[in-house]
């Protein structure tokens, strides 16, 4: 769930967005003057981001190399598992 409040509303109750944020898996989109500048995510969510744009660089960085299709298709394979319930386990540096 996402909910969008504005500085002044954060300012005054940050703690309960904290809250909301970590036991609610809601993201707060933070807005100033009506347009959004930043955001409050649980720390799960960011790992989540951060791997997932780890996994996009690597992917990419793949592509430009040449006869290397089949690190890229094993890279393919490896996400089609995690979609359909595969877990692994987190190798973040």
């Amino acid at each position: 769930m996402e909910i969008t409040v504005s500085i002044a509303e954060i300012k005054s109750r940050l703690s309960d967005y904290i809250a909301r944020s970590v036991h609610g898996h809601e993201r707060i989109i933070i807005t100033k003057r009506n347009r959004p500048v930043a955001a409050l995510v649980s720390i799960d969510d960011l790992r989540k981001l951060e791997q997932t744009e780890e996994r996009q660089g690597l992917a990419a960085v793949v592509g430009k190399w040449q006869d290397f299709e089949e690190v890229a298709e094993s890279l393919q394979d490896i996400e089609a598992i995690r979609e359909h319930g595969g877990k692994g386990r987190n190798v973040s540096l």
